[in-house]
């Protein structure tokens, strides 16, 4: 069964570029973004993972640690990671994860459908992980997961976005309405009562008998 929001993100042990790690160790008590990609030395994984390196200043003013995975084996990532930096002009620093034998891949239900076997052989097409992201929180609980296509690059300051969500959230009882950003107004949950959002956030707007608006807290 895939693994849902809130599902304890699974613990495993593996090497990186960065060493060998125990992932709930690792994370700490802050955040975590996962992501896999499907193969090293390919076009839109090295647009990808260089875009994320270049946004890891981002990721870690948000006290969110970011670590990449594939089927490659390690030696393939410490090479590739000239190409990435070529291409996109940043370095990888963070880690990436080798999962030649699929474990974690399983684990995460990373691969596409009808994928057995290892990686030897393989094809992007067919023993692949595909674009997976997960946000882990404190907690090591699954706080986001999104899948996306071999064919489509992610859009990561989406992800940026989620975690700004998510850490809003859980710091105060708000949501965020479609095409939130930083700063913008959020919606108080129900579980606040009028009288308590007119303490907790100096008032609001109310747009419909379910719906109440306010400035974004601090």
């Amino acid at each position: 069964m895939s693994l849902r929001i809130n599902d304890i993100a699974p613990d495993f042990e593996a090497d990186t570029t960065e060493g060998r790690i125990r992932f709930h160790e690792w994370i700490g008590e802050g955040y975590a973004v996962l992501f896999s990609h499907p193969k090293d030395f390919t076009p839109v994984c090295t647009t990808e993972l260089g875009l994320m390196a270049g946004l890891a200043p981002e990721f870690a003013k948000r006290d969110a640690r970011i670590i990449g995975i594939s089927i490659d084996p390690v030696e393939s990532h410490c090479r590739w990671k000239a190409d990435i930096e070529a291409a996109t002009g940043h370095r990888v620093r963070y880690p990436m994860i080798g999962d030649p034998d699929l474990q974690i891949a399983k684990l995460y239900d990373m691969l596409p459908a009808a994928t057995e076997g290892t990686s030897e052989g393989r094809t992007a097409a067919a023993n692949a992980t595909v674009r997976t992201v997960f946000l882990i929180g404190p907690d090591k609980r699954v706080k986001l997961a999104l899948t996306y296509p071999m064919t489509t690059g992610r859009n990561f300051d989406e992800i940026l976005r989620a975690v700004d969500s998510v850490q809003l959230t859980a710091r105060h009882q708000v949501a965020t309405p479609a095409n939130w950003k930083q700063g913008e107004d959020v919606i108080i949950t129900p579980a606040v009562s009028d009288d308590e959002a007119r303490v907790r956030f100096g008032g609001f707007e109310q747009v419909l008998p379910y719906l109440r608006r306010t400035r974004q807290p601090v």
